[in-house]
């Protein structure tokens, strides 16, 4: 039987990699896509796949580091970090930190024990269990996000992994 860490953890790696119920698991939603798409902003006021990839990153970091006892108060800055260099190079740096981001965050989940899923991850904050299932969530609503963006981008829908 598995333990809660390790459902969780599992609901993690389905967000990113799948297979998801819901539909296209993140990485699959960002396959083949170009630096250039990425970094394009084509709904006035909506920000760019690439800037809502740095915010997932941010946002998978955070708990991991919350469970680490770090408080990890995001400046704007870190929350949403800007995207400089719009090079291939660095969209794949930026893919490649995003799967890492990931698999720390499921790696230190499975080693936090159950039975510490009901404290708070700082001090009058959210429970572990409440921030873990909300990272599955918050990668989700992005990835909503980004599948809507590459529409106004003209590209075609994505659909479950076959």
């Amino acid at each position: 039987m598995k333990t809660e860490a390790e459902r969780i953890a599992e609901q993690l790696r389905r967000a990113y990699e799948g297979p998801a119920w819901h539909g296209p698991d993140l990485s699959w939603l960002l396959e083949g896509l170009t630096a250039e798409q990425a970094a394009a902003r084509p709904v006035e006021g909506v920000r760019s796949i690439w800037e809502l990839v740095n915010h997932i990153i941010a946002w998978q970091d955070a708990p991991r580091r919350r469970l680490a006892g770090d408080p990890a108060d995001l400046s704007e800055e870190e929350d949403f970090p800007p995207v400089s260099d719009t090079s291939e190079e660095a969209w794949g740096a930026a893919l490649a930190k995003l799967r890492e981001s990931n698999e720390a965050l499921r790696a230190e989940v499975l080693c936090f024990g159950d039975e510490r899923l009901d404290e708070p991850v700082v001090e009058k904050g959210s429970s572990a269990y409440v921030t873990l299932h909300g990272s599955v969530h918050h990668t989700l609503y992005h990835a909503g996000q980004i599948a809507v963006i590459k529409r106004a981008l003209g590209l075609p829908p994505v659909t479950k992994r076959r």
